[in-house]
C-alpha cells in the first residue's frame, strides 16, 4: 500500500498568525512536522499550504527542508489536498497531517496504514495526546469527497464527509499503551500553546534528545514533568 503524506501549512491562523514557522528552540514548528512525519519512513511528504502571497514563505521553507510544496485554496482545504492527491496518482492512501502538531507520533502513520490494509477506508488512533495524531484515508475515497462533500464545514475541515458518509469503512483502534495520554495537549492553537511546546522542546533537549525526533513516549515523559495545568486539555 503506497502512501502519500499532506502536511496542510498556512501563515494566516485566526488565533496564532505565522505560527507554523515559529522557532521552537532553533527550529521552526514546520520543521518539526516534516521531520517527524519523514521519520515514519511511509511515504514521501508534500506541504500543501494556500496561494496567498504570505504563504510563499511556506512553499520557501518547504523547499529548504526538501520537500515538495503545492499552493492551493485557502478555505476550501479538501480542495488543496485533492489537488495534491490528484498529482500523486501512484498513491493508494492519503494520510493527513496540520502544521500545528509539532510532536506529531513517528509511529502513528505505519499503524494506521496497517488499519487500512485491513480493509478500513478511514482510520485514526484514539487516546493519544491531542496533536499528534493523522488521519488515513483511501485516495479514492479523499477524491470521492472532493466531488460530494458542500457544506462550508465539510470543504475546511477536510475529513467530517469521509467520517460519516455511507458505504465509508471507518477504523479507530486504540493507540498502543505507551502513547496514550489523551489528557495532554500537545498542538499549538494559541501564544500560550506556542509557550508550552517551546518548554517541552527545551526540557528535552536538556536531556539530550533532538526534540524533532523524540519517541512521543520520551514526548509524553517530558510533558509529565510540567506543571499538570500547561499540558492538560
Amino acid at each position: 500500500m503506497t502512501a502519500l503524506v499532506i502536511l496542510q501549512a498556512r501563515l494566516g491562523s485566526h488565533r496564532l498568525p505565522g505560527k507554523v514557522l515559529a522557532p521552537i528552540v532553533q527550529w521552526p514548528l514546520l520543521e518539526y512536522c516534516v521531520v517527524r512525519l519523514q521519520a515514519a519512513g511511509v511515504g514521501p511528504v508534500v506541504v500543501a499550504t494556500t496561494t496567498r502571497p504570505e504563504d510563499a514563505a511556506v512553499l520557501a521553507a518547504a523547499a529548504a527542508l526538501g520537500v515538495e510544496g503545492v499552493a492551493g485554496p485557502e478555505d476550501d482545504v479538501l480542495a488543496r489536498f485533492a489537488l495534491v492527491a490528484e498529482a500523486h496518482p501512484e498513491a493508494d492512501v492519503v494520510l493527513r497531517a496540520t502544521a500545528d502538531n509539532p510532536f506529531v507520533d513517528p509511529g502513528t502513520p505505519a499503524r494506521i496504514l496497517k488499519a487500512l490494509s485491513a480493509g478500513a477506508d478511514y482510520g485514526v488512533e484514539e487516546g493519544l495526546p491531542l496533536g499528534t495524531a493523522v488521519e488515513g484515508v483511501r485516495r479514492e475515497v479523499l477524491l470521492r469527497a472532493q466531488r460530494e462533500a458542500t457544506t462550508p464545514y465539510d470543504r475546511e475541515h477536510v475529513t467530517p464527509w469521509v467520517r460519516r458518509a455511507d458505504g465509508v469503512v471507518r477504523a479507530t483502534p486504540p493507540a498502543p499503551p505507551d502513547v496514550r495520554a489523551p489528557d495532554l495537549h500537545l498542538t499549538v492553537d494559541t501564544p500560550a500553546d506556542l509557550a508550552l511546546v517551546r518548554r517541552l522542546a527545551q526540557a528535552l533537549s536538556e536531556d539530550g534528545i533532538d526534540p524533532r525526533l523524540a519517541p512521543l513516549s520520551r514526548v509524553i515523559a517530558a510533558a509529565r514533568r510540567l506543571p499538570t495545568a500547561e499540558v492538560v486539555a
